[in-house]
């Protein structure tokens, strides 16, 4: 089994958040690092809250920056659909054995 890597935040109040590290990857594009994460809180409609932030990986002390332009919010965006199309057809794969 996967170990899964999380890092703990702190809300507007000071409570702990515990979040789950989905997946990183740096953008040929835009030469930054991303990491996608989840609080795994859900929304109104029972979906995971997914979050996206920039990083730099090199750095000791890890911190999240904010995504400011559609445009990375776009390379985010198509990235999670890939890999939730690979999970889908992953599944729909193993329900035909």
């Amino acid at each position: 089994m996967e170990e899964k890597m999380t890092f703990k935040v702190y809300d507007d109040e000071g409570k702990e958040i515990e979040c789950e590290v989905l997946f990183t990857f740096e953008s040929e594009e835009t030469k930054k690092n991303y990491m996608v994460y989840t609080d795994n809180t859900k929304d109104e409609e029972g979906n995971i809250k997914v979050y996206a932030s920039i990083y730099e990986p090199d750095k000791d002390e890890t911190k999240l920056e904010p995504i400011t332009t559609d445009h990375e919010w776009k390379i985010i965006e198509k990235i999670l659909e890939e890999l939730q199309e690979e999970a889908k057809n992953a599944a729909d794969g193993e329900e035909e054995q």
